[in-house]
Order: structure tokens, then C-alpha cells, then sequence
């Protein structure tokens, strides 16, 4: 009777009490339970011991405080008066069933000699701390490096292939994070094949059999938070760069060119790159290469546009020559350092713009130190023709006004500079505070972001909201600013932005000719500019691979090095032609793509931090990034 009553407190379903346990929310997915039971009892004479493992995983009721099938158990009975000393033994096999490798070895164990080389194995890694030769108060130390398992596995492989029996329990073999090659390591991505492009080839071969996950893998709640935040990042970039584009080119490429080409590149690569994951964007050093090449064919009287078409088609060609010729293996002689310095020239960059821009704002618009309010009465300001008026002509007719039927009084002071007048009283120096209001949003918005990118460590609100605050921080702040800027309602610098879907520049098409404008050497010489762009796109591109690459992403589906550098080439070429901007990886925000589709276990305790799984890798987030760029476009009366 007794039997029976204890048989059937072992229940296939689990109690309330078990399934009330907030411990759950730790314990991952599938996991199997080793229960360890000791006890003392008076009818025996010397200590029994069992190692119990069971052919398939049992609940077994009430015995676990969790509903969690039990596959070992672990019983110790021994005579009364040694309870502490049986507590410890169950406490240590306790320690060793929650030690990776042990508990592979218990698994697949055949026989107690396997159990005890794997007790032993598991002995010979353990720090023993001999009782009174160290004081409590004094920190010990970690390891300066973190013990390896690779030894261990590489003991517990020779049995799992049957050449050594009694030694350990099997386990061998790597999991696939650990199969992925190290941070610079000559993988296969890298690897020299010697063969016409023999590294293409492999690329695709490799990224062809993820494609159809690619796609529907990307149907997930977290993506729409990913390219909601990318979106935000990719407009401002567009906008930003635009607009430096447009004061470094005299507007030949400005916001509307960034964001019809930052939508056309950023598509096509996601759609057919080998690492989707990397967002293409204006970067620092191709700005850079723009500003010096325009003001080189200004000097020199040569056509931008089209001496940019032809750098853009060498360029295309020696991108092309790098991919057949595996030229992206030599990456793997860049070390961490180059990586870090690359990011920290294309950061100061970023930053440098941004304080020229906030130092010529107080330079075009100067604070009125001599402004008296008490003399306002006194401030006036005329514009006066010039002395003698300029008889009408060719040169004095400027855009279609004859300067002689002008009336002086009436201009405005540009136009008064313009045609030639003069500026006479005291309040013709005068501006209102309009750098001092540019500065205030300039800093307010850089400090309310980085403040509430830092929000998400603080200790207001739950974990979610301050999440989501942290990944809006960038849109919240410029909404905030622009908020501020429309009720103050000064007349502060803004960015142009076109409100119809037409170049920038009047003067200009949609189609670059390649012919016409330019003598014929400047067909052939604009190879040598184009292998300093070729040379800056291959390190910006290929250093950014590397860096999204990683081993700490985890990142399951392998990279394709030479088949990103062959679509930049292409879109190099495709851009030049229709007077796009040239588009490369941008560092920065492809880490923040990775960052917003990292993926973490749902099972860990109130507290603790949960573990990093690896990246959610997939094209959707950024098709959809880049499609909504196109569509902004035509929110260009709001992005005014």
C-alpha cells in the first residue's frame, strides 16, 4: 500500500506549485534535469551509491521543484552520523553535471570506467584552494586568460571515435559557434584559390543554399524595430550628406541625388550582396575625394560630371580586376588595430564637419556685442547706388535685370552687394542671434541623444521602455530640436531640400553623357584618380566586412568578401551615370543594423543578463530600409 501511495505521488503532470516557479524563466528550451539524492538510513552498514541514467527523459512529479524531465539520477545512502559528508559529495557531482563537457561524458557513457576518466579528466582543470594557507580579504586574482576546453575535447574525441576506451565518456567536437574561423583567420572566405575568380565563385556557391531563409527569416516582430531605427539613421545620413555634398559640388549632387541613390545602391546590394547585414551609405573619405575632385575641375576648367562618370567607370573595371584576381585575401593581414583606426578617421571626420559648419554659422551670422536697444532709434540701414551707375551692356545685365532701371532703396542687402551698390548706416552689420540659436540646437540635440542613449542603464522604468527609448534616442532628439527651432521661429540655417523630383541643380539631367565636354586624354587619365578611389573603396568596404564579420556576432552564414566588392563596383559605374553619389559599407551604422537584430535567450532570471545568441541574419530589414528612403523622396515638403 505504501508502494503504491509513493508511485503515485511520481505524476506525469506537474504540480501548481512547479509551475508557478519564476526559476523557469532561466531554464532554456529542452533542458533535462539530473536529480542528486542523499540521505542517511539506519539499515545500513556502509554507504550505497547509484548513477542512474535513463533511456528516455521522465517527469517524475513533485521530485524536481520544476516541470522539467529528469534523465540522471544520482542516490547516496549511507549509515547515520556522516550527513555532512554525503551533502558534499552531492554538492560536487551536482558541480560536475552542470560542467558542459561532464555532462556530455554522462550521456555517453558505456561503463563506470567512463564515468570515473571523465570525474578525473574534470579534476586535473580544477583550482584547489588549500584551507588556511590564504586569507578571505585578500582578492585572488582571475586567470589572465580564460582555461581552454579544446584540450579536454580533444580527450573526450578519441573516445567518441573508439580508440580509447575507459578514458572518457565521448563528447568531442565542436559546436558551430566554435567551428567558425577565428577573428583573421584564414578561412575559407579568404583563402587564395589561385583561380579566375575562383573566390566569386565560392561566395555565391556559399550564399545560394541560405537565400530562400534569407527571406523568411526576416518575417519577425523584431525586424520592424530594426528598420524603423536603420531608417531613422539612413534619412539623416541622406539628408546630412546631402547636404555637404551639395555646398562641396555646387549642388551638382545634393539631397535629392543622396536619397535616390542611397534607396537604388542600398537595394540592390541587399538584395544580391554576400553580406546583407552591411548598410552602403555616403562615407567620410569618398566626401572627401568629391569636394577635392570638383574643385580640380573648377580650376582647371574641366566638366565634373562628366570627368566623374569616367573615374567612376575605371574605378567599376578595377574592382572588377581585384574580384577575378582574389585580391580581398589580403585582409587577413589587417589586425584589430587597423580596424580601430579606420572607424576613428571616418568618426573624425563626422565631427570635424559638424564643428565647421557650427564655426562658419557664427562667422556668417556674428553676436551683436554693439548692439545698444537704447539706440534703436538711431539704427538704420540704406543701400546706395554705385557712383557712377554702370551703363547697360552684356556684363551689367545680371540675370536678365537691367541694373540702370533699378530701385536702390528697395533691395535687399544680397541683392544690393550683388549688383554693385554700397551699404551706408549704422544697423547694416546687424543680425539677429541666429548662430547663437543654431549652437543651442546643435548641442541640445548631440546631448539629449547621447543622454538618452544611455538610457537604457538607468533606473527608470521597466526594461522594455528604456530599450526602446535607447533605440529611438536619434529621432526623438532631432524631433525635439526641430520642435523647438518651428516655435521659436527664427530664420535659422535649414537644409535645402527639393520639393519636386528633379536634380538639384537645374543645369543638369538624370543621364551623364560620357562624351562631348572633355578632351579625349581625360579619358584615359582619369585612371589615376580612379585607383585612389578604388584603392579608398577597397579599404572601406573590406574593413567594414571584417568588422561586421566578427566571430563575437556569431554570425551562422558565412561571409562573401569578393561578391560585395563586385556589386560596389557595379553600382560604382551605375551611379556615375545617373550623377549619383558613390556609396561604399558604412561602418557605424552597419554595426548598429547588427546591433538592433542581435538575438538573446528568453530565458534568463529577473536580473540577470540574458545570453547572446547570435544575429538574426536576413535581407528584409534592409530592402525595407531602403525602399522607405525611396518613398521619403516624396516626403520632401515635411523634411523641409
Amino acid at each position: 500500500h505504501a508502494q503504491s501511495r509513493s508511485m503515485n505521488d511520481i505524476a506525469d503532470t506537474p504540480s501548481t506549485d512547479q509551475l508557478k516557479n519564476k526559476f523557469m524563466k532561466k531554464i532554456p528550451r529542452d533542458a533535462e534535469a539530473s536529480n542528486v539524492l542523499v540521505g542517511e538510513v539506519d539499515f545500513l552498514n556502509k554507504p550505497f551509491v547509484a548513477f542512474v541514467r535513463l533511456a528516455q527523459a521522465t517527469t517524475l512529479g513533485g521530485l524536481t521543484e520544476v516541470p522539467v524531465p529528469t534523465r540522471f539520477l544520482f542516490i547516496l545512502l549511507g549509515p547515520q552520523g556522516k550527513a555532512k559528508s554525503y551533502n558534499e559529495i552531492g554538492r560536487a557531482i551536482a558541480t560536475l553535471m552542470v560542467d558542459d563537457l561532464f555532462s556530455d561524458v554522462a550521456y555517453k557513457a558505456r561503463d563506470r570506467e567512463d564515468l570515473i576518466a571523465g570525474i578525473d579528466e574534470f579534476l586535473d582543470e580544477v583550482i584547489v584552494l588549500p584551507p588556511g594557507e590564504w586569507d578571505p580579504k585578500i582578492r585572488i586574482e582571475p586567470p589572465k586568460k580564460v582555461p581552454t576546453a579544446d584540450k579536454r575535447k580533444s580527450v573526450f574525441s578519441l573516445n567518441e571515435v573508439g580508440q580509447m576506451n575507459g578514458t572518457a565518456g565521448g563528447g568531442g567536437g565542436l559546436s558551430e559557434d566554435e567551428e567558425m574561423p577565428a577573428q583573421h583567420e584564414l578561412g575559407e572566405e579568404l583563402a587564395f584559390t589561385g583561380r579566375f575568380c575562383g573566390g566569386l565563385y565560392l561566395d555565391i556557391k556559399r550564399k545560394l543554399p541560405w537565400l530562400p531563409s534569407d527571406f523568411y527569416e526576416g518575417f519577425h516582430i523584431q525586424s520592424i524595430s530594426a528598420v524603423l531605427f536603420i531608417y531613422l539613421g539612413c534619412i539623416t545620413n541622406a539628408i546630412t550628406f546631402g547636404g555637404l555634398l551639395g555646398d562641396a559640388t555646387d549642388n551638382y549632387q545634393g539631397v535629392m541625388e543622396s536619397f535616390l541613390g542611397t534607396a537604388f545602391a542600398g537595394s540592390v546590394f541587399c538584395l544580391f550582396g554576400g553580406q546583407p547585414l552591411i548598410i552602403l551609405s555616403s562615407t567620410g573619405p569618398i566626401l572627401i575625394f568629391e569636394k577635392l575632385l570638383f574643385e580640380f575641375s573648377k580650376n582647371n576648367g574641366i566638366d565634373y560630371m562628366e570627368l566623374r562618370l569616367w573615374i567612376g567607370i575605371h574605378s567599376c573595371l578595377q574592382c572588377f580586376i581585384l574580384v577575378a584576381s582574389d585580391a580581398s585575401y589580403i585582409i587577413k593581414y589587417m589586425t584589430r588595430f587597423t580596424e580601430e583606426g579606420f572607424s576613428s578617421l571616418i568618426s573624425f571626420i563626422f565631427i570635424s564637419d559638424a564643428i565647421k559648419k557650427m564655426v562658419g554659422a557664427f562667422k556668417y551670422y556674428p553676436i551683436n556685442t554693439d548692439f545698444k536697444p537704447d539706440y534703436v532709434t538711431t539704427y538704420k540701414c540704406e543701400c546706395l547706388a554705385p557712383d557712377p551707375i554702370p551703363m547697360p551692356d552684356n556684363s551689367s545685365s545680371i540675370s536678365g535685370l537691367n541694373v540702370t532701371a533699378l530701385d536702390w532703396s528697395q533691395l535687399s542687402k544680397k541683392e544690393c552687394l550683388k549688383y554693385g551698390g554700397s551699404l551706408v548706416g549704422k544697423s547694416c552689420k546687424y543680425v539677429p542671434d541666429l548662430a547663437l540659436m543654431s549652437f543651442i540646437l546643435f548641442f541640445g540635440t548631440y546631448s539629449m541623444t547621447v543622454s538618452l542613449k544611455k538610457f537604457k542603464f538607468s533606473r527608470y522604468f521597466p526594461t522594455k521602455l528604456r530599450k526602446l527609448i535607447s533605440d529611438f534616442s536619434i529621432f526623438m532628439s532631432i524631433m525635439t530640436f526641430v520642435g523647438l527651432d518651428m516655435l521659436v521661429g527664427l530664420k535659422t540655417p535649414k537644409l535645402i531640400v527639393p520639393t519636386e523630383f528633379k536634380p538639384t541643380r537645374p543645369d543638369r539631367g538624370w543621364l551623364v553623357m560620357p562624351f562631348g565636354k572633355n578632351p579625349w586624354w581625360i579619358y584615359l587619365g582619369s585612371f589615376v584618380p580612379a585607383l585612389l578611389v578604388t584603392i579608398l573603396i577597397f579599404m572601406d568596404q573590406q574593413i567594414s566586412a571584417v568588422i561586421v564579420n566578427r566571430k563575437e556576432n556569431k554570425l551562422k552564414k558565412g561571409c562573401g568578401y569578393h561578391l560585395d566588392l563586385f556589386w560596389v563596383g557595379v553600382l560604382m559605374a551605375a551611379c556615375s551615370f545617373l550623377g549619383l553619389p558613390w556609396y561604399v559599407a558604412a561602418t557605424v551604422i552597419s554595426i548598429a543594423h547588427i546591433d538592433s537584430l542581435k538575438m538573446e535567450s528568453e530565458s534568463s532570471a529577473p536580473g540577470e543578463q540574458p545570453q547572446f545568441l547570435g544575429v538574426r541574419e536576413q535581407r528584409v530589414t534592409g530592402i525595407l530600409v531602403f525602399v522607405l528612403t525611396g518613398v521619403s523622396i516624396f516626403l520632401a515638403p515635411i523634411l523641409k
